[in-house]
């Protein structure tokens, strides 16, 4: 799902240019809400089993990579304009939290889940990588992202307070079934808002590091056994 209209540049680090951005004239976002823990409805479980695990030592490197990895496809592109920075304040915060889904030994997906003034609870991101799309998870992950967000207060951000209303965005550039999996999970429309969008060339995010590693590294000659060597330290 995509966390917002805005948009950014993209740069290119695989020796191609990206394309240019292209204007979509007419972008559906719907704000899709659920006020009762009780309307959550579940989803038949997974072919193969997920186990879900919360970050507890958050990464910008990772979440970055994720919304890559997730998002490409998807068209978030929100965040391309992100530095490193950006990414390590956003992680940082103690009223969000990542949780990363794992099935045969690898990332099946992840959700990102802010606790917000007043018992608002928003999932910025849920979704899942590429190799498993179109097996059926996509209802057991949201599902488990929005149990989890009705235990804000208890098992997470536990200084926020309990979550009052759970809610998310979508829109036409998202999932083609994600409208129809919020909607059997539970969520209401609470709001529609049509609008044009500039979308950068997803299939070249742009994650700058916050310092050059050609820079940083130097040779050093040093006495090994007798014998001069190059090391390369930092």
């Amino acid at each position: 799902m995509p966390d917002g209209p805005g948009g950014g540049a993209p740069g290119s680090g695989t020796g191609r240019a990206a394309a240019p951005p292209v204007t979509v004239p007419a972008v559906t976002e719907w704000v899709m809400e659920m006020r009762d823990p009780g309307a959550l409805r579940s989803a038949p479980p997974p072919e193969t089993p997920m186990t879900f695990s919360r970050a507890l030592r958050p990464s910008p490197d990772v979440s970055r990579a994720l919304y890559a990895a997730v998002g490409a496809r998807v068209c978030w592109t929100d965040r391309f304009g992100w530095t490193h920075d950006d990414w390590l304040a956003w992680v940082e915060r103690p009223e969000l939290g990542v949780w990363l889904a794992l099935a045969d030994g690898t990332l099946a997906g992840f959700f990102e889940i802010e606790a917000q003034p007043g018992g608002d609870t928003e999932i910025h991101l849920v979704g899942l990588t590429p190799a498993f799309v179109g097996s059926g998870n996509g209802g057991h992950l949201v599902a488990e992202c929005v149990r989890r967000a009705w235990e804000r207060g208890r098992t997470w951000a536990e200084h926020t307070g309990a979550a009052t209303r759970v809610w998310l965005r979508t829109s036409t550039l998202d999932h083609p079934n994600a409208l129809a999996n919020y909607r059997r999970r539970g969520f209401d429309v609470a709001g529609e808002t049509t609008f044009a969008k500039t979308v950068p060339d997803p299939r070249y995010a742009p994650w700058p590091l916050p310092e050059d590693p050609r820079v940083e590294r130097r040779a050093r000659a040093v006495l090994v056994d007798g014998t001069r060597e190059q090391e390369l330290i930092r």
